[in-house]
């Protein structure tokens, strides 16, 4: 039976961070998320004190949410982390420059035996892997939304990741009671690409007035057993993270996945589907 780390480290308190910090801590690690700004980090804690609250009351947990939460604390940054951590997951938003700024100043802070991974959904972690100095520990571990209640985790390997790095992040994937997917870094990996390529598709149909979102959904609902269709899943993602995914794979793969110009006037108009109140769907 594997085991989850004894203690990890978060750097970003958004909705998929705090999932991940989550997930986590009712494993059985200490955790320890760092944010910036008090407010934020009072905003990740109520996020997830929410969540294991939701969690409890489904019968979830395997102790009392409270307990789980205790093991969570916060940080202002990378040097609040503990020394010994077996982990640090960077989950800041999508941006290239931004995570290889954050990941490099993070192994700056600890020895070689601390695993860095990044959650990227797209983004190339063998151009992240770049920018530091012993890119053999580090690799990408892809969650997915809600990170609490997800069953998968993409797991991916850059040339320059060592295979102990990967056999670690395997056995706290199944500790966290989640599946592994291992894929070679690509443009997209696997999950990213191919749900993009049918969320991008369902757009076009609304914006050429094929069918309404709701039928698009249901025929890949009950059509093809999708847990849900590709245009609310759109919304849960966010139609902003969706746009930058698409933009990034339009640079790498070619115009296959050219943005719909829906997809832009929405993101444009601040629809950005349940974190916003509205997308394809009204979540108000």
């Amino acid at each position: 039976m594997s085991r989850a780390p004894e203690q990890i480290g978060v750097i970003g308190g958004g909705r998929m961070g705090a999932g991940i910090a989550q997930s986590f801590a009712a494993a059985g690690s200490s955790v320890t998320v760092v944010e910036s700004s008090p407010e934020a980090a009072a905003a990740a804690q109520a996020r997830m004190a929410e969540s294991l609250r939701r969690a409890a009351d489904r019968g979830k947990l395997a102790e009392p949410a409270e307990a789980v939460l205790a093991r969570i604390g916060t940080a202002a940054d990378v040097s609040g982390l503990p020394d010994g951590a077996d982990l640090v997951v960077e989950a800041v938003p999508e941006d290239a420059a931004l995570k290889a700024q954050v990941l490099s100043g993070a192994e700056r802070v600890f020895g070689a035996e601390t695993v860095l991974a990044t959650n990227t959904s797209s983004l190339s972690v063998s151009e992240l892997a770049s920018a530091l100095e012993a890119p053999g520990r580090f690799l990408g571990m892809h969650f997915f939304n809600p990170v609490p209640a997800s069953a998968l985790v993409e797991v991916i390997v850059a040339p320059t990741t060592a295979r102990a790095t990967v056999d670690a992040a395997l056995g706290w994937v199944g500790a966290l009671g989640k599946t592994d997917v291992v894929v070679r870094d690509s443009p997209g990996f696997a999950s990213s690409r191919l749900g993009v390529t049918l969320g991008l598709e369902a757009i076009r149909m609304v914006e050429e007035g094929v069918a309404e979102p709701e039928a698009i959904d249901n025929a890949m609902a009950l059509g093809y057993r999708h847990p849900m269709g590709p245009l609310r899943l759109t919304d849960l993602v966010g139609l902003d993270v969706r746009l930058a995914i698409a933009e990034y794979l339009r640079s790498t793969l070619g115009d296959r996945f050219a943005p719909p110009a829906l997809l832009r006037e929405k993101v444009a108009a601040g629809e950005l589907g349940r974190k916003s109140g509205r997308g394809f769907y009204s979540w108000e």
